[in-house]
């Protein structure tokens, strides 16, 4: 039977690491205060349609014998913020605002699978939202959240770069230029990553801009910082809108506000402008060194219009990480987990007479939060611990004449143990991320 594409299906191993990833990001949003909620996976398929770039990625959901001329309702979510929108508005009367949320659940798109695209992927979403209003620094926190959180990703080797911009930088800019239509342009800068320069000025040529507000245009978007030097270079361009210093300010107090957070690279760059249907303010992006085809792997920003009964009207900004397109990459690249299942001891059996007493010690081990398995055979005793070898498990548990014996078969040593009182070093009680080994 040939799999199903798009659909990943992780090894023992791998989802070990995918494990290991979600326990550190849901530590870290909750460190921060963020409350988990999970939200059905469909929504009315007319919610979902309102975007209209993504119809043709939404996945219907009917019964099986439904009448032909029954129209499909539903539809499967293929983001975070659809259903989040609509659960806030639903439940705005029990909620306290400003709302904080995590959310790590999969979605669904239609998409052509590829490299770091699936048709069934894991998200990890953070939002703050506010009612009727939500101070920008908020902004400022989800930044340096999302930071925290990608800094202490349990992954070695991994270079990563969040790069910041605000909407507002660049249409007052365009403005300042005297631009009637800012968000066209927008639109083109966002191409630099796929087409030259030269190519970009061209087709902002074609849209009406002078050669000098093209140039000019390009010149901002060459703007990259790791630091709040950016606000002299955009000033030293010569142009003046007061949207443009509003954006600054902000941009400005989300860079400082990250400058502390040590593991992974902020940067003000100007050329981000993304969701240009509903980002207001903030934006965010995040690219990996190492796999820089990968694309963005985390985004978001600010929106002013998040959701809306009609009468009221919830602001928010968050940050989405692409779990599954991050780690599909990496376990690929030779990122595994030091084993395949969470035992980190296994109690070797004598005989099968001695089985029970074997359970009793193992019992004893995970009274203590140690995780265990029993030898499934009373085989040689070199045999259990090949056994032990072929599954990752760091130590064998033997029961002698002479006392509990315990023995570390990465090293050879075995020492005397009390299954009440030892313990494994922390690093071995949980399988850990590492790069697979490789022969020569």
């Amino acid at each position: 039977m040939s799999r199903l594409s798009g659909f990943p299906e992780f090894l023992p191993a791998e989802r070990n690491v995918e494990l290991v990833v979600l326990d550190h990001l849901a530590r870290v949003f909750e460190l921060h205060g963020f409350g988990n909620i999970e939200t059905r996976a469909v929504e009315p398929l007319e919610t979902l349609l309102r975007k209209g770039e993504i119809d043709k990625e939404v996945y219907a959901v009917r019964r099986l014998h439904a009448d032909e001329s029954e129209a499909s309702e539903l539809a499967l979510h293929f983001d975070l913020t659809v259903p989040f929108a609509r659960y806030v508005v639903e439940n705005a009367g029990h909620l306290q605002f400003p709302f904080r949320r995590y959310q790590i659940q999969k979605v669904w798109r239609g998409e052509r699978p590829q490299a770091g695209r699936f048709r069934e992927f894991t998200q990890a979403d953070i939002d703050i939202v506010g009612d009727g209003t939500l101070p920008f620094h908020f902004d400022v926190e989800v930044a340096r959240v999302m930071a925290e959180a990608l800094a202490g990703l349990p992954i070695p080797g991994l270079s990563l770069t969040l790069q910041v911009s605000n909407r507002k930088v660049l249409e007052g800019f365009y403005l300042g230029l005297g631009i009637a239509e800012p968000t066209a342009v927008m639109q083109v800068i966002d191409k630099l990553d796929k087409l030259p320069a030269e190519r970009i000025a061209e087709l902002l040529t074609e849209q009406g801009l002078t050669p000098d507000q093209a140039e000019a245009c390009l010149a901002l978007a060459e703007i990259v910082t790791t630091d709040t030097s950016f606000v002299q270079r955009v000033r030293d361009l010569g142009v003046e809108h007061p949207m443009l210093d509003e954006g600054l300010t902000e941009l400005e107090a989300v860079v400082a506000g990250c400058a502390t957070v040590e593991g992974v690279t902020v940067t003000a760059d100007l050329r981000i402008a993304r969701g240009l249907d509903y980002y207001t303010g903030t934006v965010f992006e995040t690219r990996v060194a190492e796999h820089p085809a990968l694309g963005s792997i985390c985004s978001g920003g600010r929106y002013d219009q998040l959701a809306s009964d009609g009468k009221r009207t919830y602001p928010g900004v968050g940050l989405s990480i692409g779990v599954s397109r991050l780690l599909s990459t990496l376990t690929t690249s030779g990122i595994t987990s030091s084993r395949s299942v969470p035992s980190a001891v296994l109690v070797a059996v004598n005989d099968e007479d001695s089985r029970p007493g074997s359970d009793a010690i193992a019992q004893r081990l995970r009274a203590r939060g140690i995780a265990c398995e029993v030898a499934p055979a009373a085989q040689k005793f070199g045999k259990q611990i090949r056994f032990a070898e072929r599954r990752g498990i760091p130590f064998v548990w033997f029961v002698t004449e002479d006392g509990d014996q315990v023995k570390d078969i990465r090293t050879g040593e075995q020492v005397s143990a009390d299954p009440d009182a030892w313990t494994p070093p922390e690093t071995d009680l949980r399988p850990q991320v590492t790069h697979k080994e490789t022969t020569a």
